[in-house]
């Protein structure tokens, strides 16, 4: 983090223990581990927002308690039920009291405040969650219970790579093979997308062996400004007609690093046992 020591957010944990009970009475009782976090960054953020939220709702209500008795706000039904948009809108039902009064031209009067101890009780729950986990103290303790926790929206990612920039269309295979082989190649390029985008810290004066088997930026195209080629060009059999590129011939190497980290090599493919009803794979 590029943050100093004094701006970063913290954590404290609590641990105990929770009952749960099953959706029938007769489904036995679980106990997991249950872990109370603070965090003093969600505290500050969700103390920010509620204060947003007050004094939006504190400047609708004055201009309705200017209002009232006009042409708009004439009964107190309606005034009633604007006050109510403003507490579903604002969130502040737990806290906002509100008094309307008739005088004896059927005019309504509206007062209204915050309750300050419902507030206090509210601000009191700022930046606590739970967690709830089966592993065992001696597995995980609180801190790895809560870096693993962290670590979720990594995963999250996965899945929406998985569903999203691969852009995966619904295709029809006839073979167990090339089904397998689809998902293969789906799935070292989902590892290449993972790769890339949260690549592995370097350690002191040297690279990773994470970056050094993949480079964070692909080698920019060659350039085609002033040779451009032609949509279609006649084909001469009496000359060669092939034009020299600059990409590398990656038929002529051997496999790329990324399938020797995996122990997937060109020469030894992997295929289905189409014969066995488990389609196991063998090599």
């Amino acid at each position: 983090m590029n943050k100093p020591l004094d701006r970063r957010g913290r954590y404290r944990v609590l641990e105990g223990t929770q009952t749960l009970a099953g959706p029938r009475k007769r489904d036995p009782q679980i106990t997991v581990r249950r872990i109370l976090v603070h965090s003093s960054a969600n505290a500050a953020a969700q103390q920010a927002a509620r204060t947003r939220r007050l004094e939006s709702a504190c400047e609708e209500l004055d201009k309705l308690e200017r209002a009232c008795g006009g042409r708009r706000y004439a009964t107190a039904q309606r005034v009633t039920a604007r006050i109510g948009v403003i507490t579903s809108k604002r969130r502040i039902g737990s806290c906002l009291v509100t008094s309307i009064t008739v005088d004896e031209a059927g005019r309504p009067t509206l007062t209204w405040h915050y309750d300050q101890e419902a507030l206090a009780a509210e601000a009191a729950t700022d930046g606590w969650y739970a967690l709830l986990t089966t592993l065992d103290p001696a597995e995980a303790d609180v801190a790895e219970v809560l870096v693993c926790y962290k670590g979720q929206p990594a995963i999250e990612r996965r899945y929406s790579d998985f569903k999203g920039p691969l852009a995966v269309a619904p295709v029809f295979l006839h073979h167990n093979r090339r089904i397998a082989a689809l998902i293969t190649v789906i799935c070292l390029a989902l590892l290449c997308s993972a790769t890339h985008r949260t690549p592995s810290p370097p350690g002191p004066g040297r690279e990773s062996d994470h970056a050094r088997a993949l480079p964070r930026h692909p080698d920019p195209p060659p350039d085609r400004t002033h040779d451009p080629l032609p949509a279609r060009r006649p084909q001469d059999p009496g000359r060669n007609n092939h034009r020299p590129t600059n990409h590398p011939d990656h038929t002529r190497s051997s496999s790329p690093p990324l399938l020797e980290l995996l122990g997937i090599y060109e020469a030894h493919p992997r295929w289905l046992d189409t014969s066995n009803p488990t389609c196991e794979i063998r090599v």
